[in-house]
């Protein structure tokens, strides 16, 4: 599925200003992995009691940013790259926080496979919803 999206599809996204794509590739231009980031929104009721205290009652909907994708090949996995992958998505959601705003990162993970990769990472499940959010403030500390 992340292979066949980013060969039909990333390019009209992209186009479209649906997501931004970031490509892994080696010297020879062979794709490695990539993500895909984009904005998105959460409804404040989904987050976890000691984060929705935090924020202002009149807001409904809070500004995130979607890490919608993130793949590796298969001949480089087991290299680590989905880390290096993830630290560099992160750090560019951070830098872009200073500038729009976003509040948390969130993934939908495909699988238990990679929830478990996110939740290292300090990804927090979302009751209800399958997705998983990391809040800006603990991003900001990952690269302080």
């Amino acid at each position: 599925m992340l292979d066949k999206y980013l060969h039909t599809q990333a390019k009209q996204d992209v186009k479209r200003k649906l997501s931004a794509c970031f490509i892994l590739s080696d010297d020879g231009g062979y794709v490695k992995g990539y993500y895909t980031l984009s904005s998105a929104a959460i409804s404040k009721e989904f987050l976890p009691d000691e984060i929705k205290k935090k924020l202002p009652p009149s807001y409904g909907d809070l500004p995130t940013t979607l890490l919608g994708r993130l793949a590796v090949d298969v001949k480089h996995q087991g290299q680590r790259l989905g880390e290096f992958l993830l630290l560099d998505a992160l750090k560019r959601c951070l830098d872009s926080s200073e500038r729009i705003g976003s509040m948390a990162i969130i993934v939908d993970p495909i699988d238990d496979s990679a929830a478990k990769f996110y939740r290292k990472f300090g990804f927090i499940e979302l009751p209800d919803s399958g997705k998983m959010f990391l809040p800006m403030d603990t991003v900001s500390e990952l690269f302080s």
